[in-house]
């Protein structure tokens, strides 16, 4: 079982990294209120009501990706999100919404999409392709 320790070992290391928080959502569909105002419903997919949605936020790369989205040109930057590999579920398409960062209070509250999924046998996290889009 020299993998399975090694393994263990990596997964608590980077745990530690994770400084910031986070959490991702699932949209589950839509209510209207007694006015007509159409909001979305969401599902919390990470973390579980007992967690406290640890996770790292990476850019490895600083080439952004204009994107147009009807006449308004917005700008996609690629990001790497980091997470426990306890944390299952996630799929592309959820949104995740920084709620606390140790080091950069300017991530705080920045949405972001999850575009690419990880998943790897002996990964000591999962390392998910996210995108913020800005205008």
């Amino acid at each position: 079982m020299v993998v399975g320790a090694a393994l263990a070992r990596g997964r608590r290391a980077a745990e530690r990294l994770m400084v910031d928080r986070c959490v991702v959502r699932r949209k589950t569909g839509e209510a209207t209120d007694d006015d007509g105002n159409i909001t979305p419903t969401w599902q919390t997919v990470y973390p579980p009501p007992e967690g406290v949605g640890r996770c790292r936020l990476r850019q490895p790369t600083g080439i952004p990706r204009p994107d147009e989205a009807g006449e308004a040109t917005v700008l996609m930057l690629r990001r790497e999100l980091q997470l426990p590999v306890s944390a299952v579920g996630v799929q592309a398409d959820d949104v995740v919404t920084v709620t606390a960062s140790r080091h950069d209070p300017d991530a705080v509250g920045r949405e972001f999409v999850v575009s690419g999924l990880h998943n790897a046998s002996q990964a000591t996290m999962r390392r998910l392709q996210v995108e913020e889009r800005t205008s």
